[in-house]
């Protein structure tokens, strides 16, 4: 008589039994590759409004890739990423604290996610988008990447315009780093069902290091190529930080699963010892985690709208986002 396998199911005959450690069929991704399409073409709406050679000042130079004409880009000094003007951006909804706050544009929190500095820019982040949010979207599905990524931007824009109240800035950068950072909360909430896979074989033990070490470091160049565009003008590395912190606690909320071992109680064989669904410490860091995400959303819109300088507080913090340098300006 067969004795009862979880992975085979009862008498030693392959079953599913959905526990949570089987394999899982990953989803299409579509969301993220529509959003990389979409910025690549409203880039290119941008540049076509922008048309350097008829709007540019000759005062700051002269435009860039001439031969390209209307297409053409900003002179370096005012813009070194390839890309449009200050002001082109502002009428495509960028960020702006001032048109925020006493022009009542609330939209731009979520228009600037949709924008792009220049080609550099647009090149980090489509880059990212590749190689982080695909594959997460794959695994997770479209609807919690969505939010995950629409939230983020929302929390990286309301840092963005605690200390960067005098510029104009764009970018999805603080979506993606949101991203980055619910990667890192889900393997931290989801940690038993990576040390279970990690036990079961030596090869299988081998093949997850691997995998482990080539994710750590193209996540590392991911994160350093693009804390190296923020330091460029335009593009803002708050957003960034903002947007990782927001994204990392929105792991805990969104992408926690069941522990390894659990099966559905209708697929659970006679005898079979109940295992929960979740860890007590999954519920524990979810509600932490819902918690600092109101209070940081309502104190970070109160003291947006309220005018306060996150500068005055951190006489430092401005070098995070731009690097002055006699080739272009900060503004801080």
């Amino acid at each position: 008589m067969g004795s009862w396998d979880p992975e085979k199911g009862s008498k030693g005959k392959k079953k599913k039994t959905d526990s949570s450690y089987e394999c899982e069929k990953p989803w299409i991704p579509w969301l993220l590759p529509t959003i990389v399409l979409a910025n690549i073409i409203i880039f290119v709406l941008m540049m076509y409004t922008n048309n350097c050679p008829k709007n540019n000042k000759r005062s700051k130079g002269k435009c860039v890739a001439r031969y390209l004409g209307r297409f053409s880009f900003q002179p370096s000094k005012e813009n070194p990423l390839f890309g449009p003007s200050s002001n082109t951006m502002d009428k495509w909804g960028a960020l702006h604290w001032s048109k925020v706050v006493h022009g009542k544009q609330g939209w731009r929190f979520i228009t600037c996610l949709w924008l792009h500095g220049g080609l550099i820019h647009l090149f980090a982040n489509v880059l990212s988008f590749f190689f982080i949010g695909i594959r997460h979207e794959q695994q997770f599905g479209y609807v919690r990447v969505g939010v995950i990524y629409l939230l983020s931007g929302f929390g990286g824009s309301i840092l963005s315009s605690l200390f960067m109240q005098h510029t104009t800035t764009v970018g999805a950068s603080g979506a993606l780093f949101g991203l980055i950072g619910a990667i890192c909360s889900e393997f931290l909430t989801n940690w038993t069902i990576y040390t279970y896979k990690a036990c079961l074989s030596w090869l299988y033990h081998l093949t997850i290091y691997f995998l482990l070490v080539t994710a750590v470091i193209t996540f590392i160049a991911i994160i350093v190529l693009n804390l190296a565009v923020g330091v460029l003008p335009h593009i803002d590395n708050f957003a960034n930080i903002g947007g990782f912190f927001t994204g990392f606690l929105l792991g805990f909320v969104l992408l926690f699963r069941p522990q390894s071992g659990w099966i559905k109680p209708q697929h659970r064989p006679a005898g079979a010892a109940v295992i929960p669904k979740h860890k007590p410490y999954q519920y524990v860091f979810c509600v932490i985690a819902v918690l600092l995400l109101i209070v940081g959303f309502g104190m970070g819109l109160f003291l947006v709208f309220k005018g306060e300088n996150g500068n005055k507080h951190c006489s430092w913090c401005h070098h995070l986002t731009c690097a002055p340098t006699s080739k272009w300006p900060c503004g801080y």
